[in-house]
């Protein structure tokens, strides 16, 4: 059973888009264009902790994969560039490249880096948790062993899925509340105790 399409998700069928995805700077600036919305390089160089030059160049690998496009009408004048993401979220299946020995070892590597990524976000969290004791009272972890076939494990993820994309989709209201990015990660799959 295929994952549900979902509007704003793009599904990655090439290699080129993997490869660029699996990139730790590459990474983080979409993740970065996610959180702070349409950007310049230099503020994703500072943002991402690089030299404006190579900032300049990974936003050429991803706009060549099709992962970010110029956003010119934010442009204050004609050197500023600016770019925003193609669409907000992406998804790929190992199994859509079973024919392409290249485009397999890219979509290995980036979900390598997609599960380093969590990792490290929920260690340096867990290291400083105590400093924000607001945050620390609410945030969560969970696992939980449940007994499914590979079409009730697609089901669980698309309503998972649905969950957090109406949260992140929503209106955020204009309260006067102060609002933090959270992340928020969930994986299913077989293993044994």
């Amino acid at each position: 059973m295929p994952a549900t399409p979902r509007p704003g998700v793009r599904t990655v069928t090439d290699a080129k888009a993997l490869s660029a995805m699996a990139n730790p700077f590459r990474s983080r600036m979409m993740d970065a264009l996610k959180v702070d919305g349409p950007s310049t390089a230099s503020a994703l160089a500072t943002r991402t902790g690089q030299a404006v030059g190579s900032a300049s160049h990974h936003l050429k690998v991803l706009h060549e994969a099709g992962l970010v496009e110029e956003a010119p009408e934010l442009a204050k004048d004609r050197r500023e560039r600016w770019w925003r993401l193609v669409d907000p979220g992406t998804r790929w299946s190992r199994a859509d490249f079973a024919d392409d020995t290249a485009a397999v070892t890219a979509a290995y590597a980036a979900e390598a880096l997609t599960v380093q990524r969590q990792f490290e976000r929920t260690r340096d969290w867990n290291a400083n948790a105590a400093s924000a004791p607001e945050w620390d009272a609410v945030s969560f972890a969970t696992q939980n062993w449940m007994h499914l076939s590979p079409d009730e494990l697609q089901q669980v993820a698309d309503e998972m899925v649905d969950v957090l994309m109406r949260w992140s989709r929503r209106e955020v209201p204009d309260d006067g509340v102060e609002r933090e990015p959270v992340f928020v990660f969930a994986r299913g799959f077989p293993a044994q105790p």
